[in-house]
């Protein structure tokens, strides 16, 4: 079905008729949405709030045996 045609069997459609198309249309519109919005990224956002231990880059004791 074109837009046309649709438009117009829901034109000669009855007025109560019309407003549940409407209400169909509002209905589908919403559950098309995403449900949030993700919001932009703030560069250094988390800027002092991880911290490596100092001995980071150390070999672990536990593969010793691989090197």
């Amino acid at each position: 079905m074109t837009n046309t045609s649709l438009k117009m069997e829901i034109n000669t459609m009855p007025k109560a008729l019309r407003d549940e198309v409407s209400d169909f249309v509002a209905f589908l519109k919403k559950k098309s949405k995403p449900k949030t919005k993700l919001k932009a990224r703030e560069y250094g956002f988390a800027k002092g709030k991880i911290k490596l231990s100092t001995d980071f880059d150390e070999p672990l004791d536990e593969f010793k045996n691989y090197m």
